[in-house]
């Protein structure tokens, strides 16, 4: 597995993570959403993951604290991009 194989699983490991532990439940409750609008299990867990990945970004690059209001914002607006 090349690394941005093993980075996407990461991703969403962590995506199965929080759904599982309801940790955010926004984010369980952005999962049965999508789904519920057409889209396929990938394509939600690419959206789910793509938010992940954005707060990754902005708490290493740029140095900011996790912002879990901001990360349901994200989680609420899909399939809207977060970025």
């Amino acid at each position: 597995m090349d690394k941005p194989e093993r980075l996407r699983a990461a991703i969403f490991e962590v995506v199965k993570n929080q759904m599982r532990e309801e940790s955010p439940p926004e984010t369980r409750e952005s999962y049965d959403r999508l789904r519920a609008e057409g889209y396929s299990e990938e394509e939600t867990m690419k959206y789910l993951g793509s938010v992940v990945a954005t707060e990754i970004f902005e708490v290493l690059e740029k140095g900011r604290p996790y912002n879990k209001e901001n990360y349901i914002k994200a989680l609420k607006a899909l399939p809207n991009s977060p970025f």
